[in-house]
């Protein structure tokens, strides 16, 4: 009587090795895409999108209305500040006045973005200043340690 062996399937350590080099690939690729990086990327690019829309809003109510800012751009003082929205003040920040743009959801915009790391109540997370004639509609929440700023 002869005894046979037969074999199928794998070992144990040839199961161990493949899930090793699974693995290690796996953490490889994980580390070259980065997707903290991709996400805060993606938010910066929403931000840049941002402030050019408010910044063309802005200039269009001026077109239309003789060269009047919207808001408190018009004012004497403080000609800036944070964005608010619906007419009320930034409660959340430390300038309690805050700058209404209200008046451009009417025609020139459809409603004022909030900033897309998660911008609460009445604040946008976004800023408009006025100096020299220049408006300048900023992202202070900016990740990554960049700065987006548009100044016309």
């Amino acid at each position: 009587m002869k005894l046979r062996f037969s074999r199928e399937g794998f070992t144990l350590i040839e199961l161990l090795l493949v899930i090793g080099i699974i693995a290690i690939l796996a953490s490889i690729v994980i580390v070259a895409i980065n997707p903290t990086k991709q996400m805060g990327d993606a938010r910066n690019a929403q931000r840049r999108s941002d402030v050019n829309t408010i910044l063309n809003a802005i200039y269009q109510y001026a077109i239309d209305n003789n060269g009047t800012m919207p808001g408190c751009l018009g004012e004497a003082t403080p000609r800036g500040g944070p964005i608010c929205v619906k007419g009320s003040a930034c409660a959340d920040v430390t300038d309690p006045a805050g700058c209404d743009l209200d008046s451009l959801t009417t025609s020139y915009i459809v409603d004022l973005p909030k900033d897309p790391s998660g911008a609460t109540g009445n604040n946008t997370n976004y800023t408009v200043a006025i100096t020299s004639g220049r408006v300048t509609v900023s992202a202070p929440n900016a990740e990554q340690s960049q700065t987006i700023s548009v100044t016309r």
